[in-house]
């Protein structure tokens, strides 16, 4: 038996890219997991594109799987995100779900700022690192959607939906 096709839910509109996007909050003593494409100039949430019939939860832990090896458990819903950016010449509204997250307890840690994991996704090239979960950090840092900085530190109690216009990246 096939298996079915493996459906993004992605979609290009007269030069505009919808995106349906999960993320998780992976902090442990102080430091937030980040990670790159190391041909785009910016560092994210890890995560990814949710899939046709698959609710935000499973996308992560697949995506996580996927790109760290691990098996994760996703927490609490933190923010529920709609956002706005232009990237690679096109304008974008992506819908993102961001969860705590937490990863196995010998999963790499670091706190020098050194990549701890990299991986071929792909196309992509990804690397993985940790660093200070601080509005400072977070903000000397290409971070979209920037709005992380200024929340990181003081997490919402109850979920969070965000209306955000990062403008060009």
């Amino acid at each position: 038996m096939t298996q079915p096709t493996r459906r993004t839910i992605r979609f290009n509109d007269e030069g505009r890219r919808f995106n349906a996007r999960v993320a998780g909050l992976a902090l442990r003593d102080g430091q937030l997991l980040i990670h790159r494409a190391v041909h785009e100039p910016f560092w994210t949430i890890p995560g990814g594109t949710a899939e046709l019939g698959e609710d935000s939860r499973a996308t992560l832990v697949r995506e996580m799987r996927e790109e760290l090896g691990i098996e994760v458990s996703v927490g609490r819903l933190v923010f529920l995100v709609e956002n706005f950016f232009d990237f690679e010449g096109r304008a974008w509204h992506e819908i993102g779900w961001y969860y705590l997250m937490d990863l196995p307890h010998d999963f790499p840690f670091s706190t020098d700022g050194r990549i701890i994991h990299e991986i071929v996704d792909g196309k992509n090239r990804l690397e993985f690192k940790w660093v200070p979960a601080t509005r400072d950090s977070l903000a000397a840092l290409p971070l979209p959607p920037v709005f992380l900085a200024d929340r990181i530190e003081v997490l919402p109690d109850t979920t969070e939906h965000v209306v955000w216009d990062d403008g060009v990246l």
